[in-house]
């Protein structure tokens, strides 16, 4: 890019030749596809459903044939129990290092003969002679082993035979193994924590997705399933928890003659190893029963003490009778505990029967009520008892199928937190916290597609970058659309079909397909345009979504791929097609449901009048994942409406319309004035999630001191203010006289505060007098609580409208021991709004102190203060007259940050010359020419910026009266 604009036919070039490879693996990758995803074959007869103890002696789906992944265990042996034995080493106030030794036997079914027997083992040793056992027909029998070998590359033991394996006949591999016990978050770990003011150690566990094998050697594949017996042994003044309930405690002593306390837990259920779960805690717990199921929340004993788990305990009961009975399939297990860990990687994980989550994803304390914690542990309560059903009783067959355990679950999550939070409004947040910020990731031509094949899913590190928001998010949203086409009461019932059919067993999507299908054959109230396959593929195989553009002339609606427009090297073509269900109303009536099956098609009752007062809304309150292309008379159609009777259109509705269009500017399908339309009826807007995505586009955070630099900054002002100011004194009215009243407004929990940060921002006088007053209140007297919902405002205007007095309060309150994360960040960031240039240069320097501050927080005060108004210009002069120093402390990552931040304030050849002559001066070769393209690519940004910014004050100054 440095040389853009010349040498052009060897960019061209290299370009073509970059494209044509891309489109050959795009096509390839599409025949990978085609069998998988687009060929309608004749389900094939499956066998008896098995029951939950008693092992299917027919092989789980091996690996695909061909470039399959290497970690993959061949489809000789099928494990159908482990005897397993865990001993971490671990006492209380113990130094370190640590480790964990155990032994597991394995009952095997062999359906092939076999010299060699592999499992999964990685970083493992050995602990004494491995030994096979077998058959077992034949008592006393034994099958010599050669050697054990461990292959570290593929994660795999080798247990060498001097005989033969027979098919048909059972086996019990025996082996012994020691590990070391990390403090790592992953497998088998360690974690430290301080309870009552005393410092104390747990250990837990973390296994999916293939951490069991670094646990225990096993067969560690979803559907490798069997039952476990499972016995811990650990210091007795510790408690150990695992999948089922303990069944004996009793006391051993080991070589030197020290105890140890062992306890033995009942026979699981048919389940994956990656479900397999361990806790060995000094906690203490509070219980209730729900219909038989004991649920025991365990956490540290303070915090059980306190009742901060208390909720948590609330909402579990009420969320698995909502599940059992919506989905008429009883929860297997005799009883359920919910651990609160103080450090967990994973936020939360499903393990049957022990669930493990970071303790701030299930902890909720009195002063907690107006930081929409009780909805956050409601919805990822909810989220894992979901898994109890979609991943623990019906597992996927491999992890490309990932969606049916993760997507499954984040569209049940929803359905349960309303069930115990029924003033949260289900379609409103589903559409703010899923399906509109996954439509804006999956937009790029390289966003993977939904389900994959087996093929694709190659190694460990891919399968944990499967954990993601196309696999959550995207995973959800389609689930409710079909759930939307095929109405609840169909969809459940095929669900519950499902379920019990692969019940303690595993499946794919195509499982899924026809599960529906059968339940949709059997009526004649939902008639679809193609087989649920066809339908769903399009949405699970294919990557990215549709956008469709209606013309209301003709009734034509086509679709296609939603792309960027605006980029300059596009001259690949998508012919990706949707099978699309349109949930439309006209003129506030809901309409049949519309099927779009092919590229284009006309719809005469589409077509609309001259009347100005006839429109027509497509994907009402959001029942299909793709956005809408209007064209103009129906735009300007609905922009009058929304200024006449905005509640005609539903608040989702409202929300997604405004959402498509700043999208639609911002791939190059329309212009920015069409967007900006929109906005004029916003005085009538009383909706906080509405009000929240408006000024996301209008006002990102990352732009606000960018803004200001334009000459659209006074006129936004004048415009936003004159519509923010009915939303903005409604709540402001709460803040002064009854915050209280505001703890059950959910989205007034998480975004209240930008509204009021923008209305600072803007400078709206009420505003700034208002952080001023409560900051004032804190400095008198600094017990007294700022409103949570607008703290981070508070104190950054408090500071921003004060003094150097203003400023040393929030120092002092900043070094309080008292202070909690929270607070401390929420002060750090304040005190670079300082509008003082001294006061920012002292805390820049301030940042440079070992005995001030820990090195880490020196970065965060410099790219706190580079996005301040005045702090940009202020840090850069304090980067570069400090560069050894830093450089010393952070090298590149820092330099990386704070030029990323740097970059939009780049907008002359002055300030590139500036820049580059640092660069010079500083860095390596390597290193000057990747900052310099980095340079050169903000300097095209801002220069589009400006361009848009140039566009958006002409339609401003024309706008300003309406």
């Amino acid at each position: 890019m440095g040389a853009r604009g010349l040498y052009v036919g060897r960019r061209a070039a290299a370009l073509l030749a970059a494209l044509l490879l891309a489109l050959l693996a795009a096509l390839l990758a599409l025949a990978a596809l085609y069998g998988r995803c687009r060929q309608e074959e004749p389900p094939s007869p499956r066998p008896p459903r098995p029951s939950p103890t008693a092992p299917r002696l027919t092989a789980p789906p091996g690996p695909a044939p061909a470039a399959a992944s290497d970690r993959r265990l061949p489809r000789n042996l099928l494990p159908l129990h482990y005897d397993l034995e865990l001993w971490p080493q671990v006492r209380p106030g113990q130094a370190g290092p640590f480790a964990f030794s155990g032994q597991v036997n394995i009952t095997v079914h062999c359906l092939q003969d076999t010299d060699a027997a592999l499992l999964h083992s990685s970083g493992l040793r050995s602990h004494g002679a491995a030994v096979v056992r077998g058959p077992l027909s034949e008592k006393g029998a034994v099958v010599e082993v050669a050697g054990l070998r461990m292959d570290a590359a593929s994660e795999v033991a080798v247990l060498e035979l001097r005989g033969r394996l027979l098919a048909g006949r059972r086996y019990v591999l025996q082996l012994g193994f020691q590990g070391r016990l990390e403090e790592d978050l992953d497998g088998l770990f360690l974690t430290r924590y301080t309870d009552q003011g005393l410092s104390s150690m747990l250990i837990a566990s973390q296994l999916e997705p293939t951490y069991a094998r670094t646990v225990y050697p096993c067969f560690d594949e979803p559907a490798m399933k069997a039952t476990f017996n499972i016995r811990i042994v650990h210091d007795p003044s510790y408690v150990a928890l695992s999948n089922m309930p303990a069944i004996d405690i009793s006391e051993m002593k080991d070589e030197n003659g020290s105890l140890w306390t062992v306890t033995k837990f009942n026979t699981s259920l048919k389940m994956s190893t990656y479900l397999t779960a361990f806790v060995v805690c000094d906690f203490d717990y509070v219980t209730r029963t729900e219909r038989g199921n004991e649920i025991r929340i365990w956490a540290r004993k303070e915090a059980v003490k306190s009742g901060y788990v208390d909720y948590a305990l609330n909402v579990t009961g009420p969320i698995f009778s909502f599940l059992e009975d919506l989905l008429n399939v009883s929860y297997p297990l005799p009883k359920t505990d919910l651990v609160a860990l103080p450090d967990f990687g994973a936020g939360a994980m499903e393990n049957w029967g022990l669930m493990t989550f970071h303790e701030s994803s299930l902890m909720y304390r009195p002063s907690d009520k107006f930081t929409s914690r009780k909805a956050m542990i409601a919805i990822i309560v909810s989220h894992e008892l979901g898994h109890q059903w979609f991943g623990n009783l019906v597992t996927m067959n491999w992890w490309n199928d990932l969606w049916l355990n993760e997507g499954l679950a984040s569209y049940f999550e929803y359905l349960g937190a309303i069930i115990v939070e029924p003033t949260l409004s289900l379609d409103k947040i589903f559409y703010d916290h899923v399906v509109q910020p996954v439509l804006r990731e999956d937009n790029e031509r390289g966003v993977r597609s939904l389900s994959q094949t087996e093929e694709k899913i190659k190694g460990s590190f891919s399968l944990i970058s499967l954990f993601d928001s196309i696999t959550y998010s995207k995973g959800a949203s389609i689930t409710w659309m079909l759930s939307g086409f095929l109405t609840e009461k169909l969809f459940i019932r095929a669900l519950t079909s499902y379920l019990k059919e692969f019940s303690f067993s595993n499946a794919n999507q195509d499982d899924l397909w026809i599960h529906i299908q059968m339940v949709v054959d059997a009526q004649n109230e939902v008639q679809l345009p193609a087989s649920v396959k066809q339908i769903m593929d399009s949405w699970t195989c294919q990557n990215g979504f549709p956008v469709l553009t209606l013309n209301l002339t003709t009734g034509t609606i086509s679709q296609e791929q939603f792309l960027n427009k605006k980029n300059e090297n596009r001259t690949d073509s998508y012919t990706n097609t949707w099978i699309i269900p349109i949930s439309w109303m006209r003129n506030g009536s809901s309409q049949p449901l519309m099927w779009l099956d092919k590229s284009s098609k006309v719809f005469p009752e589409m077509q609309v009048s001259e009347s100005e007062y006839d429109w027509v809304l497509l994907n009402v309150n959001l029942n299909g994942y793709y956005r809408v292309n209007y064209d103009q008379l129906n735009l300007k159609r609905l922009a009058c409406l929304l200024e006449n009777d905005p509640k005609a259109i539903p608040a989702v509705s409202r929300f997604q319309l405004i959402d498509d269009v700043f999208a639609l500017t911002q791939f190059g399908y329309i212009q920015i004035e069409t967007a900006l339309e929109l906005t004029k009826y916003l005085a009538r807007e009383d909706e906080l999630f509405i009000w929240n995505m408006v000024l996301s586009n209008l006002v990102p955070e990352n732009l606000e001191s960018t803004l200001k630099n334009y000459e659209v900054y006074p006129l936004l002002k004048k415009y936003l203010l004159k519509r923010m100011l009915p939303i903005y004194h409604y709540y402001a009215g709460f803040i002064r006289e009854n915050v209280d009243a505001l703890e059950d407004d959910y989205f007034a929990q998480v975004y209240l505060e930008k509204l009021f940060a923008t209305a600072c921002w803007l400078g709206l006088q009420d505003c700034l007098n208002l952080s001023s007053e409560l900051y004032a209140k804190w400095m008198d007297n600094p017990e007294y609580k700022i409103p949570f919902l607008i703290r981070r405002t508070v104190c950054c205007y408090g500071v921003a409208v004060g003094s150097d007095k203003e400023w040393n309060f929030a120092w002092e309150m900043y070094n309080r021991t008292d202070s909690t994360k929270e607070d401390k960040d929420i002060l750090l960031s304040a005190m670079s709004c300082a509008k003082e240039s001294w006061l920012l240069y002292r805390y820049l320097q301030y940042g440079l102190s070992d005995t001030l501050f820990s090195a880490n927080y020196t970065s965060v005060i410099i790219l706190y203060a580079v996005t301040k108004d005045i702090g940009h210009r202020i840090a850069w002069e304090f980067v570069t007259e400090n560069w050894p120093l830093l450089s010393e402390r952070y090298g590149k990552e820092l330099l990386h940050d704070v030029l990323k931040v740097m970059g939009r304030f780049v907008n002359t050849d002055v300030q590139i010359q500036e820049l580059q002559a640092f660069y010079n001066a500083t860095l390596e070769e390597d290193e000057r020419v990747a900052t310099t393209v980095l340079l050169e690519l903000t300097k095209i940004e801002n220069m589009e910026r400006r361009e848009l910014l140039i566009e958006v004050a002409k339609w401003l100054q024309k706008n300003l009266d309406d």
